[in-house]
C-alpha cells in the first residue's frame, strides 16, 4: 500500500467499479474511516454491465453491513469515454481476449489505473476527502503493469507533489491472493456480504450475466472470471 493513511483520517474516496475487488475495499473502507464516497469511471468498457452493477452493489454492501450503513456517502461518475477511445483494446472493443506483443493481455487499457487516480485525487480534493482507495492487485491478476505496487507508488508520490499535500491511496488487496480477498470480505462481514458480492458484484470482460455460477454471473472463460472462480474455489476448500 503507498502513501499510508495516518490514525487521524476519517473519510475514504473509494475507486468503484462494482466488481468483487472494488465491493471488499468499499466494505474495508466502511470498517475503518467516518465518510465513504465513491467513484466510477465510464471508459467505454465493453462490460459496461459493471456501471450498471454499481448501484446495487452499494446498497448490497450496506445492507450487509447495516452497522455501517450512515458512513457511506455520495456516489458520483465520471466520464472517461474519451480516453477509453484511444487505446482500442479488447475492453473496449469487441475483439478475441488474446496475448499482445509485448506478452499483456490485450484486455489491457494503457494507463488507465493512472487516469483513474489523477480524477480521483482531483474530485477527492474538490469533496475534501483525504484518502484514496483501490483494488489494484499484483498477486493474482491479468499482468497490467498499473496495477502493480511500484506503480500505484510513484503515483502517489506525482499526485502529493502536484497537489501539493499528502494523497495518500491505499491498495488493501495488493498483496493478496482471490481467494484471500474472499476470506476479507468473509472476515469484513460475513456470508451475507460474501452472498452480496456474489449475487450483485460484476467482474466479467464480457460483460455476461445470463451464467450464474458459485462464484457469481459471468462467461466462466475469460481472465477475470477465472481467476474469480479459482479464487473462490480455493477460499471454499479451507
Amino acid at each position: 500500500m503507498s502513501e499510508i493513511a495516518s490514525p487521524s483520517t476519517t473519510s475514504a474516496l473509494v475507486l468503484f467499479s462494482g466488481g468483487q475487488d472494488s465491493a471488499t475495499c468499499l466494505a474495508w473502507a466502511l470498517e475503518r474511516f467516518d465518510r465513504v464516497e465513491t467513484v466510477g469511471f465510464d471508459y467505454g468498457q465493453r462490460h459496461a454491465v459493471e456501471m450498471e452493477a454499481r448501484q446495487a452493489v452499494r446498497r448490497e454492501v450496506t445492507k450487509a453491513l447495516p452497522h455501517w450503513a450512515d458512513r457511506l456517502g455520495d456516489d458520483h461518475v465520471v466520464d472517461l469515454t474519451g480516453f477509453g477511445a484511444i487505446g482500442e483494446t479488447a475492453m473496449t472493443t469487441e475483439r478475441a481476449i488474446e496475448a499482445d506483443a509485448r506478452g499483456l493481455p490485450n484486455t489491457f487499457v494503457p494507463g488507465r489505473n493512472l487516469i483513474f487516480l489523477v480524477a480521483a485525487a482531483a474530485l477527492a480534493d474538490r469533496r475534501g476527502l483525504e484518502v484514496l482507495i483501490g483494488g489494484m492487485c499484483e498477486t493474482d491478476y491479468s499482468g497490467y503493469p498499473d496495477c502493480r505496487n511500484d506503480t500505484i507508488q510513484a503515483t502517489a508520490r506525482a499526485l502529493s507533489l502536484g497537489l501539493d499535500k499528502s494523497v495518500p491511496v491505499e491498495t488493501p488487496l495488493m498483496f493478496l491472493t482471490k481467494a484471500q480477498t474472499w476470506e476479507m470480505a468473509d472476515r469484513i462481514g460475513g456470508r451475507d456480504l460474501v452472498e452480496a458480492i456474489i449475487e450483485f458484484s460484476h467482474t466479467c470482460y464480457l460483460g455476461d450475466r445470463t451464467q450464474r455460477h458459485v462464484w457469481g454471473y459471468g462467461c466462466g472463460t475469460c481472465p477475470a472470471c477465472e481467476l474469480r472462480a479459482a479464487g473462490y474455489a480455493e477460499w471454499a476448500a479451507v
